[in-house]
C-alpha cells in the first residue's frame, strides 16, 4: 500500500477532511480523527475511552508532527500505532485526507487501513449540532440559564447583583457620565482624574509615553490631557483600562494565548487607525472605535468571573479546537459566549450603545444593528492581527468583502497595518502601562 503524504500551508476544511489531535495523559498518547470543521468534545472522549486526556500544546504538536520520519510511510505506521479513535461520522469513508493543523502535515489513508488499528466512537460535534443544543430567548435569558446550569447560583431579583459582580467605583461612573454628555470638557474631565490617585498615575503613565511621543516635559495632569492626549483619548482610554481591571485577568488561559492587554492595544490602536480612512458619510468615531477596541474582548473575563470551575475546561477546549471560532467552543462548554455576556454586562453598565454593538456583533457582521459599522470594522481589525501572531483564533478568513463593505482597499489595509507594526516597540510599552 502506498501512503501520500504533502506539507500544505493552507488546509481546507469540510466533512471530507479529517483532522487529527494528540491527546496525552499519564498511560500515553492517543490520536483522535475527526471532520476537519466539527469540534473535538473532550467530555465524549473522556467517556469512550475512561481517561481524561487533553491536548497537547500547540508548541507540542507542531515538533511531534514535524517530524521528519513522518513524511515517509515507515514513520506513519509507527505514528498509528498509537491508540486511535476516530469519530462515527467518518466510518462511511474509504479514502481520508488527514491534517494536522499546528504542523500543516497532510497525508493520504486507505480508511481500512485504519479501521483495524482503531475504535470508532461519537465525540465530534458541528457547528449546527452545538447551536441546536442552546437554550433559547435574549441575551440576557440565555445567561441566566447559563449561570443556573452551570454554578450554585440561583437567579433573583436582579441579575447582575445576583452574580456577585464588581460594582462601578464612583470614579468610573462619573467618567461614563461624562462620556455621555456631549457638552462634557477637559474641565469636568480634570477633577475626576485628579482625586483618583491610581487613574492619575496612568494618565501621567500614558502621557509620557514614546507612543504619543508628547514634546517637552509634562508638567501636569492638565497639561498631559490638554496638550498631550486630549479629552476623548483621555475618557477611553480611562474607561478601557478601569473596566478592563475590575475583573482578573484568569491565570489558566489556553496555552501559547495571545496576553488579553497585548490583544487589546493593538486592537484599539489599529481599529481607531482604521477607522479614519473610512469614507466620511460611514465613518465611525474614531474615539468610540477605540473604546471599542479596548473592550472587544472584555467578555473573555466575565466568563472566568462567573465560571470559575470551568474556565480551565473552556481553556483545554480550545487548545483542542484551534480551528474554530471561540464563540462556538464557550456555547457548546459553557452555552453562552464571550461576546453575550461582555455586551450584555457594558450595558447594564450604561456604555455608550456604539461600543455595546461592536463587543456584541463583531463575530456576526451582517446582523441587523445601527451600528453594525463598528461591529464589522473590530471584526476585520481583529481578523488582521490574527494573521501577524497578535490576536487569538483561526486565521485564513477571506476580508476583501469587509473591506469593501467599510469603504477600505486592500492597499489602505495593508499601509496603515504596516504602520501600526511599525509602533511595535512603543505599543509594547503602552501595554505594559495597561497592563500594571
Amino acid at each position: 500500500m502506498s501512503v501520500g503524504v504533502s506539507v500544505s500551508h493552507q488546509v481546507s476544511g469540510g466533512k471530507s477532511t479529517v483532522r487529527i489531535v494528540l491527546l496525552h495523559d499519564s498511560q500515553g498518547k492517543v490520536l483522535a480523527l475527526l471532520p476537519s470543521n466539527y469540534l473535538l468534545n473532550l467530555a465524549g472522549v473522556w467517556k469512550h475511552s475512561g481517561r481524561h486526556l487533553q491536548p497537547v500544546r500547540g508548541a507540542d504538536a507542531e515538533r511531534f508532527f514535524g517530524q521528519p520520519a513522518l513524511r515517509h510511510e515507515s514513520g506513519l505506521e509507527k505514528l498509528f500505532s498509537l491508540p486511535v479513535f476516530i469519530d462515527m461520522s467518518l466510518s462511511e469513508q474509504r479514502l481520508l485526507t488527514i491534517v494536522e493543523p499546528h504542523s500543516s502535515l497532510t497525508f493520504h489513508l486507505p480508511a481500512q487501513w485504519l479501521h483495524d488499528k482503531a475504535t470508532f466512537s461519537q465525540f465530534a460535534l458541528s457547528k449546527e449540532q452545538i447551536a441546536e443544543n442552546q437554550p433559547q430567548g435574549d441575551d440576557r435569558a440565555v445567561i441566566t440559564q447559563a449561570v443556573e446550569k452551570f454554578t450554585a447560583l440561583r437567579i433573583r431579583q436582579r441579575l447582575e447583583d445576583t452574580l456577585g459582580l464588581p460594582a462601578l467605583s464612583p470614579t468610573v461612573q462619573k467618567i461614563v457620565m461624562l462620556r455621555s454628555d456631549p457638552d462634557a470638557s477637559v474641565d469636568d474631565l480634570v477633577p475626576v482624574v485628579k482625586v483618583d490617585p491610581s487613574l492619575s498615575a496612568q494618565v501621567m503613565s500614558w502621557s509620557v509615553s514614546p507612543y504619543y511621543a508628547a514634546p517637552g516635559k509634562v508638567q501636569s495632569i492638565e497639561d498631559a490631557i490638554i496638550r498631550v492626549l486630549g479629552y476623548d483619548l483621555v475618557v477611553n482610554l480611562a474607561l478601557g483600562v478601569t473596566l478592563g481591571k475590575t475583573m482578573e485577568v484568569p491565570d489558566d488561559t489556553p496555552r501559547g494565548s495571545i496576553p488579553y492587554w497585548l490583544q487589546t492595544v493593538y486592537t484599539a490602536t489599529l481599529a481607531e487607525k482604521l477607522s479614519k480612512k473610512i469614507p466620511l458619510e460611514i465613518r465611525p468615531n474614531p474615539g468610540l472605535t477605540y473604546l471599542s477596541g479596548l473592550l472587544h474582548n472584555f467578555g473573555y473575563l466575565v466568563l472566568a468571573h462567573l465560571f470559575p470551575p470551568h474556565f480551565s475546561l473552556l481553556s483545554r477546549y480550545i487548545e483542542a479546537n484551534p480551528h474554530m471560532e471561540a464563540s462556538h467552543i464557550e456555547k457548546q462548554v459553557l452555552n453562552v459566549s464571550r461576546e453575550q455576556v461582555g455586551a450584555w454586562l457594558l450595558e447594564s453598565w450604561q456604555l455608550p450603545e456604539e461600543v455595546c454593538h461592536a463587543v456584541r456583533y463583531q463575530n456576526d457582521v451582517d446582523a441587523d444593528s445601527p451600528y453594525i459599522t463598528y461591529a464589522r470594522l473590530i471584526h476585520l481589525t481583529d481578523r488582521l492581527l490574527r494573521e501577524k501572531g497578535l490576536s487569538d483564533g483561526p486565521t485564513g478568513e477571506d476580508l476583501n468583502g469587509l473591506i469593501q463593505q467599510l469603504g477600505l482597499t486592500p492597499a489602505i489595509v495593508t499601509e496603515v497595518m504596516e504602520a501600526v507594526l511599525a509602533a511595535e516597540d512603543e505599543l509594547h510599552e503602552l501595554t505594559q502601562i495597561f497592563a500594571g
